[in-house]
């Protein structure tokens, strides 16, 4: 046998499916690394913005920021390697959702730690009733052919351009001595420059065949360095953080639960399984797999059960990343095993506030550089779905046209929806769930409903014939 034979033979899918190619230890743990790095800005963004709001000093957010990567790692793994009823074993990356931010903070208001622990119950019950709704929504992918699937794709690649440019740019203001200042590094040329820089490395690597699938992390390495070199990485705190520490549950006392809280969180977790919902038919899309209803049940009871486990460990619901849709599209890695290796780095980093401090060491700008080429994937990774529809004769165009703009209303204009009710406001104000419900419905109206209606005509008039 040749060695080209053994290498075929190799990366080869061991059940003839695409997600699962098995690439090797080596290759495994790398792309998991390239995962790891393309959604930890994320992932520890949500624990950084609720701790400050509830008041609560840097030892304290560190425990927030480690339990929300020890459960973005368990999550993970849960959704691609699978267990009977749990996980799609699609290449998903689980990480805390960002929908749950705004509607955490209202139901902390000024309660400091006391409104943390409402919040965290607020989460086990509402997760408790996401899992138990999950083969529901399960049944409603049969209402996303390419025309809903394609739009919500282009969504969530546009409606993340700006978490790549929030990166780059940084805050306009940052709090010194308790004081709210503007940010003197807001927007600077370096910080734009830095993130040019990493996004023409990504795009120069993409174009060789044996670094490909590696540009991303590549990428990111190469932005580090040019970070440090020029004064943009901050690496002071690797020295100082433990290098083992064991999540503590329930650091912040006992769950309290509140009916108002419970409710509120409900409409969040709703709005999650959508968005679960709308990844795992996308990245199927990607890798090319067949879904159907059970696997997308088995992928939100998954994405449920860890977000009912996730306030144990002091962390907020779980959702699967679409940045990391975007890197499946981009490296053409569609291996699950691949992103469970990354699963198991964030468990680890979840273990290690040291190991977390050393990836966190990775700028802003270098993350935003890398990510412009990851968001901008997953939307023409849509607008290739969206070639494929049918646009003859129909009104697939109004459905397009209505479910983008929905869906990017929120993105050009945060504030839109403000004057509605909180339950409204915070469907609406996630452009994917926006752009979902509203192709979702559309098609029912102009496809499915009226195809149904013009069935008894047809049939009354072949038979007259």
């Amino acid at each position: 046998m040749t060695e080209s034979t053994k290498t075929a033979s190799a990366d080869a899918p061991r059940s003839g499916a695409p997600e699962d190619e098995y690439l090797g230890p080596t290759r495994t743990v790398g792309y998991g690394v390239q995962h790891v790095l393309a959604m930890f800005g994320g992932v520890i963004a949500v624990p950084l913005i609720i701790g400050g709001a509830a008041g609560l000093d840097t030892a304290q957010k560190s425990v927030l920021v480690a339990g929300g990567l020890f459960i973005s790692g368990l999550a993970t793994m849960l959704q691609t390697l699978g267990v009977p009823g749990f996980g799609s074993r699609l290449p998903l990356v689980q990480g805390t959702s960002f929908a749950a931010v705004s509607t955490t903070l209202a139901i902390i208001g000024g309660r400091g730690s006391h409104g943390l622990q409402v919040a965290l119950g607020a989460v086990i019950v509402a997760a408790a009733i996401g899992l138990v709704l999950a083969p529901f929504f399960a049944r409603i992918v049969r209402f996303f052919p390419p025309v809903v699937t394609g739009s919500i794709i282009t969504v969530i690649g546009l409606s993340l351009m700006p978490v790549a440019a929030g990166w780059i740019t940084g805050k306009p203001t940052k709090t010194v001595g308790g004081h709210t200042v503007p940010n003197p590094d807001f927007a600077t040329l370096g910080n734009i420059g830095l993130a040019m820089f990493t996004f023409a490395v990504v795009i120069a690597l993409s174009r060789i065949r044996v670094l490909s699938r590696l540009a991303v992390l590549l990428g990111l390495a190469v932005g580090t360095v040019a970070a440090l070199l020029v004064g943009k990485a901050v690496t002071g705190g690797i020295g100082s953080a433990s290098v083992l520490a064991l999540p503590q549950p329930f650091a912040f006392g006992w769950p309290v639960f509140e009916v108002g809280a419970i409710i509120s969180m409900t409409v969040v977790i709703v709005v999650i399984m959508v968005e679960t919902t709308a990844d795992i038919i996308a990245v199927g899309d990607v890798v090319g797999s067949r879904v159907d209803s059970r696997r997308v049940a088995d992928g939100l009871r998954a994405d449920m059960a860890s977000s009912v486990l996730a306030p144990v460990f002091n962390a907020f619901p779980a959702t699967a990343f679409a940045q990391n849709v975007g890197l499946v599209a981009l490296t053409g890695v569609k291996s699950r095993f691949a992103v469970a290796a990354g699963g198991a780095i964030l468990l680890l980093l979840g273990l290690s506030p040291m190991a977390a401090a050393l990836f966190s060491v990775i700028p802003g700008p270098v993350l935003g550089g890398a990510g412009i080429v990851l968001f901008g994937t997953v939307a023409a990774s849509g607008v290739r779905t969206l070639a494929k529809v049918d646009y003859a004769g129909n009104n697939n165009l109004v459905i397009v046209a209505s479910a983008v703009a929905f869906g990017l209303i929120p993105v050009v204009s945060p504030d839109f929806w403000q004057a509605f009710p909180t339950w409204f406001a915070v469907i609406a104000h996630s452009g994917i769930s926006a752009a979902a419900i509203v192709a979702v419905v559309l098609n029912l109206v102009f496809n499915v409903l009226r195809a149904r209606a013009a069935t008894p005509a047809s049939a009354s008039g072949s038979a007259g014939q």
